[in-house]
């Protein structure tokens, strides 16, 4: 049978520097290889934003990929594009050229966010969608924004979300996990890992955290994640400091490994966004049985149904620290939400998903 030759395309990509910029890309990446996929990687990997940075690095993407049009592009079976937009325009470079066959895998923000940004965008996203000959939403929401709104046929979309590492992200000995940590064994430890962006609802994190830290003063809270946005880091330093808040810790960027760490430590994994495409982070907490509280926006309220986790109303403080004290002060429930989020890591594991991946990389798969 003859090996499938498949180029990825993705404006996330790690380095050595930014070690967990779109990881889950290369997650698959990796899950694609073992299962005994050739891939070739063409990505941006440089996550440093503001106006000088993105036109360098966006620039050296485009003429790397022209490159790898011009010695490469007819070798390939497959290109897979991560994120609509600007990386579907590459792809349909190699579908219009040599016929390749394109698949598009859109996150959310590519169509929450990105697709709103000016009637342009929004018309390139719907070309994009529509000439592809596969869409992978990663939740069931944009499964149904991308069709109802973009008018992307069910025929040619699926929902396969990243998928979680189960050999990374696994159940560890809480004690043990908070000895590698360094962390009290008596404090009531509450995590949030994600970009340190307005979106993802830290303000509110904050503001809820006050009121549990009334209720139960052995509270801490670690943030850890990267520095999207100097000014908004900066805003939120200074609330933290005005409310006297000195168990609140920022952390920067970590490893999967230490992050899967740091999640078995924790006695809540907290996931507050104003929009999540899926929700893979609270997932991989879920994968280390550590009980989740999120949002009920976007994949987040599938994810969490059914009690394998807790979901409370995005942009309300007062129910995200209602959702955190009923978890931090009900043992039996938390058993509850152990068990039916570890049922959530087997449906969802990274191994398994790819299966569904390689299907639509064949013509009968999509």
């Amino acid at each position: 049978m003859k090996k499938i030759k498949l180029l990825v395309l993705s404006n996330m990509y790690p380095s050595k520097e930014a070690k967990t910029f779109g990881i889950f890309v290369k997650n698959q990446v990796e899950a694609l290889k073992q299962a005994g996929i050739d891939v070739d990687v063409v990505a941006v990997n440089n996550p440093n934003m503001g106006k000088a940075n993105v036109i360098k690095k966006y620039s050296a993407w485009l003429l790397q990929t022209f490159a790898n049009v011009l010695s490469r592009g007819k070798s390939y079976d497959v290109v897979h594009a991560h994120y609509v937009f600007p990386t579907g325009l590459l792809a349909l470079a190699y579908k219009k050229l040599f016929g390749k066959r394109m698949i598009v895998t859109a996150h959310g923000g590519d169509i929450d966010r990105m697709a709103q940004k000016s009637p342009r965008i929004r018309r390139l996203t719907t070309q994009i969608l529509q000439e592809a000959d596969h869409v992978i939403a990663v939740g069931h929401e944009l499964h149904q924004t991308i069709h109802e709104e973009f008018g992307v046929s069910k025929e040619k979309l699926s929902i396969i979300n990243m998928g979680v590492n189960r050999q990374v992200f696994a159940p560890m000995d809480k004690q043990k996990a908070r000895q590698i940590v360094t962390l009290s064994q008596d404090e009531k430890m509450i995590l949030f890992v994600g970009n340190l962006i307005r979106q993802k609802g830290l303000i509110e994190l904050v503001e809820a955290y006050e009121k549990v830290k009334e209720r139960m003063p052995e509270a801490s809270l670690y943030l850890i994640g990267a520095t999207k946005d100097v000014h908004f880091r900066k805003e939120l330093e200074e609330i933290i400091q005005a409310r006297g808040l000195n168990d609140v810790h920022i952390m920067d960027a970590l490893s999967q490994k230490e992050i899967a760490t740091w999640m078995n430590a924790a006695d809540l994994f907290v996931l507050p966004s104003h929009i999540e495409g899926f929700g893979l982070v609270a997932l991989e907490a879920m994968s280390c049985h550590t009980p989740v509280v999120g949002t009920r926006v976007g994949g987040l309220r599938y994810l969490l149904a059914d009690d394998a986790g807790v979901l409370v109303e995005p942009q309300n403080p007062h129910s995200l620290a209602e959702g955190i004290i009923n978890v931090l002060e009900n043992e039996s429930f938390v058993e509850h939400l152990i068990e039916n989020g570890e049922k959530q890591a087997q449906k969802n594991d990274q191994e398994q998903l790819i299966q569904r991946v390689l299907e639509v990389y064949s013509p009968l798969g999509g």
